[in-house]
């Protein structure tokens, strides 16, 4: 291969995929407003009445690297949740497309792919590229580019994106409802993506959500981190045995309550450093991320909700990882 060839292969995989060397560089926005209205007994509550793909100035969501990292400076403390209280399902609507006038665009836009009509957006969990090919199944089509920050609506048609061209695939084993993949070869070198689509569902408990991720039964090794480590880029990964500890911590994530976002709990949450990231890679080499709030929460990527675990069971799984 001459030079040129070389630059013209580097060129085309960088604009088909960007990889996933840490998630740090992820950075995943969302709009995500809470409705206030009266609360009643077991009603849905509808967070991010209007979710939309360009972030606006003032109303974007923690991007995955504040949902680590937190604001720069500590903030009030807000109430604490109650785990005896009654909790609401949460309702996550249907992400709508943007304006015809394409306004608002002030921010990055995540990385999306349009398909049945749906954006499914670029996933937490990992999957190298070497282990994409076991997972791929029936191809359902192929993206094209040209999204950016101020698309218009026309421009969001079955299989519009903004990764550039890529074949989309069903994943196996999982509902292509909530997961597809991107996979694209070149010169041999495979460039994998999962996208999920986290919007227009309903959490009632975690299994709604931590469900779709097949945790339970399925973790094939673990490991975990210090907010210090992360923070720092010290990549300091402790083992984690995937044993009866685990699966009993992922069984009461299933049996955890959704708890919506609100600015008040999150400049809570991500005003502290008492954090601990959890890395569970599956036995079909997924590798899914969870971030662990001291508070009791659990939140996986940039989906608008916590899940409050249970208290003892938390704190017992809590205390295991040590400092």
């Amino acid at each position: 291969m001459n030079e040129e060839q070389f630059k013209q292969n580097y060129k085309k995989a960088v604009d088909h995929m960007k990889t996933n060397e840490q998630m740090k560089k992820r950075v995943v926005q969302s709009l995500n407003t809470q409705h206030q209205g009266p609360k009643r007994q077991r009603k849905p509550l509808y967070i991010a009445a209007s979710v939309v793909i360009a972030a606006s100035i003032g109303l974007a969501a923690p991007s995955v690297w504040q949902q680590f990292n937190g604001p720069a400076a500590p903030t009030p403390q807000v109430a604490a949740v109650n785990p005896g209280a009654s909790v609401d399902p949460i309702v996550i609507p249907k992400m709508e497309l943007p304006s015809s006038q394409g306004k608002g665009a002030m921010a990055d836009m995540m990385q999306l792919v349009v398909y049945g009509g749906n954006v499914y957006t670029q996933s937490p969990t990992l999957l190298e590229g070497v282990n994409a090919l076991n997972l791929r199944g029936e191809k359902l089509g192929t993206t094209t580019g040209g999204i950016n920050e101020l698309s218009g609506q026309d421009k969001y048609t079955e299989f519009a994106s903004n990764i550039g061209e890529a074949d989309i695939y069903a994943v196996n084993g999982y509902d292509k409802d909530f997961r597809i993949m991107s996979y694209t070869e070149i010169d041999g070198q495979v460039y994998a993506q999962l996208f999920d689509k986290n919007n227009g569902i309903t959490i009632g408990t975690g299994a709604d959500l931590i469900g779709k991720l097949h945790l339970e039964g399925n973790v094939a090794s673990a490991q975990w981190e210090t907010f210090d480590s992360w923070n720092n880029g010290k990549q300091q990964l402790q083992p984690l045995a995937a044993d009866e500890a685990l699966d009993s911590f992922i069984s009461s994530l299933n049996a955890a309550k959704p708890i919506a976002t609100s600015p008040e709990l999150e400049e809570n949450l991500y005003g502290k450093e008492d954090r601990k990231i959890i890395y569970l890679t599956l036995k079909d080499k997924t590798q899914v991320p969870l971030v662990l709030f001291g508070e009791g929460l659990v939140r996986y990527g940039n989906v608008p909700a916590f899940l409050e675990v249970e208290k003892g069971a938390f704190q017992s799984f809590w205390n295991s990882l040590g400092e």
